[in-house]
């Protein structure tokens, strides 16, 4: 990631010099179209560069051309042009600008600089690093060359090597606030949070009015779970950007994480306003009135999130579990199906599909269901429990077993799966089986001996068992 701050110029200032570079613009065509372009060199050379530093990339290159058309030994044209290119994507013709420009100039630091920068845009990695390289070599104190040295591993998401270079960048200026925010972000997407906590501190001294600053310490806040701590971030963000819909959203779901609906929805709502059509906000919209239970607006929110992706997976599953409070069991299934097919991980999916389908009393379907999610995850305890307690209701006595076989290999430790095939082979006539399930069930958890006098009242008239139960108590 590449620094992404805006640092606060004077607006008016600002709007001046724009105003001051399209009359140069206009001023300069009137040159060359007067054929006067070579006895204004001077004039043509400040304002391609002005349109570099503008992004005025069109004029930018119609001007160079211009000059490279009666000076095409000028090093710093061919520079400008590269740039120009690199900031068009056209990277190949960018990189043949620069390397013109190093061989009229080979010490031309800056054009060492923009060539690596579309080097490494071609996905030539070394090359770019060995322009870096040599620029460093030429000036060993210049605090960018480094910077984009570290930009360079960052984008290969080599956090520690980028660190060690931006750290050289603040050698060299301890208040390059750029390098600062790049070590930051290291440090969060290598989850050093406390070391990115304190980075985005440092960063935030020296640049206070940084809403992304802010934004990016309220992110790594959230990461930590100090929710309160986020959203104050997250506020100062807005104060200072309140078009930053990012921050909006994320002080959303600071508000949701501590039960703060209401503060949440206005945070959503106000992001909302901003991206209309960002699926994911009316998702997070669903999920507060799911929380509260409103169910209808939960739906309305996670259709509008559907119809901007139609395969938005955590929707439709999202959705269905809202149609399966409200009765519409129909629609709920056609989600979950929906849902099954969008992913290549369905498990979720597949759950809620088989357990609406047991609460429906379709035993058969539920089964099928089950089974998928085992053909998924086999070590799911939870499914196979499932398994073996519909297997049982539907009278399929040996395949429930199997199923608590498998629970058993999974959770040796569980004395349910020892009670339920214990019933099971009492119903058998497998009882000194049944027994030996007993007594294992027993000594996992001795309450299940309550349970067994209640499943079996006739037990206490039958000597067999009940010396069982005392040889468990003691």
């Amino acid at each position: 990631m590449s620094f992404s701050d805006e640092f606060l110029h004077d607006e008016n200032s600002f709007s001046y010099e724009e105003k001051d570079l399209r009359e140069k613009i206009n001023t300069c065509k009137q040159i060359i179209n007067n054929g006067q372009t070579i006895s204004n060199i001077e004039l043509l050379e400040d304002t391609i560069e002005m349109c570099v530093d503008f992004d005025y990339v069109e004029d930018g290159l119609f001007l160079v051309e211009e000059l490279l058309n009666i000076a095409p030994y000028n090093s710093e044209a061919w520079q400008f042009k590269g740039v120009l290119l690199n900031n068009s994507f056209l990277f190949d013709e960018a990189y043949i600008c620069f390397e013109k420009a190093i061989s009229l100039n080979p010490n031309d630091v800056e054009s060492f600089i923009n060539k690596s920068i579309a080097e490494d845009n071609l996905g030539l990695f070394e090359e770019a690093y060995n322009s870096l390289k040599r620029a460093a070599e030429l000036e060993p104190n210049n605090e960018e060359i480094y910077y984009s040295l570290g930009v360079l591993f960052e984008k290969r998401e080599k956090w520690d090597k980028a660190i060690e270079y931006f750290n050289k960048a603040l050698e060299i200026d301890p208040e390059y606030i750029e390098a600062l925010y790049e070590i930051g972000f290291c440090n969060e997407n290598s989850n050093r949070l406390e070391d990115a906590l304190l980075v985005y501190d440092k960063y935030l001294e020296l640049d206070p009015n940084s809403y992304t600053g802010w934004y990016n310490k309220g992110i790594v806040l959230l990461r930590l779970e100090k929710y309160e701590e986020a959203i104050h971030c997250f506020d100062l963000s807005v104060a200072l950007n309140d078009e930053f819909s990012s921050s909006w959203f994320n002080l959303g779901y600071s508000y949701f994480q501590i039960k703060k609906y209401k503060e949440a929805l206005e945070a959503y709502n106000k992001a909302l306003e901003i991206e209309p059509n960002d699926e994911t906000i009316y998702y997070n919209i669903g999920q507060i009135y799911e929380e509260e239970n409103a169910y209808q607006l939960a739906i309305k929110n996670y259709t509008e999130a559907i119809k901007l992706d139609s395969s938005y997976y955590e929707a439709f599953l999202a959705r269905g579990f809202c149609y399966d409070m409200i009765g519409k069991y129909k629609l709920a299934l056609k989600d979950f199906n929906t849902a099954i097919t969008l992913t290549t991980n369905p498990e979720d999916a597949w759950f809620a599909k088989a357990d609406l389908e047991y609460s429906l009393g379709h035993l058969q379907e539920s089964i099928k269901s089950y089974k998928e999610i085992v053909k998924i995850n086999p070590d799911n305890f939870d499914v196979w429990f499932k398994l073996a307690e519909t297997y049982t209701e539907m009278g399929l006595w040996l395949d429930a077993i199997d199923s608590y076989e498998n629970c058993i290999k999974i959770n040796p430790e569980n004395a349910n799966c020892f009670y339920g095939k214990a019933k099971i082979n009492f119903l058998l006539n497998r009882t000194s089986e049944a027994i030996n399930n007993l007594k294992k069930a027993f000594t996992l958890d001795p309450q299940i001996r309550n349970k067994f006098i209640q499943d079996y009242p006739e037990v206490k008239t039958s000597k067999l068992f009940v010396k069982l139960i005392d040889e468990n108590n003691n």
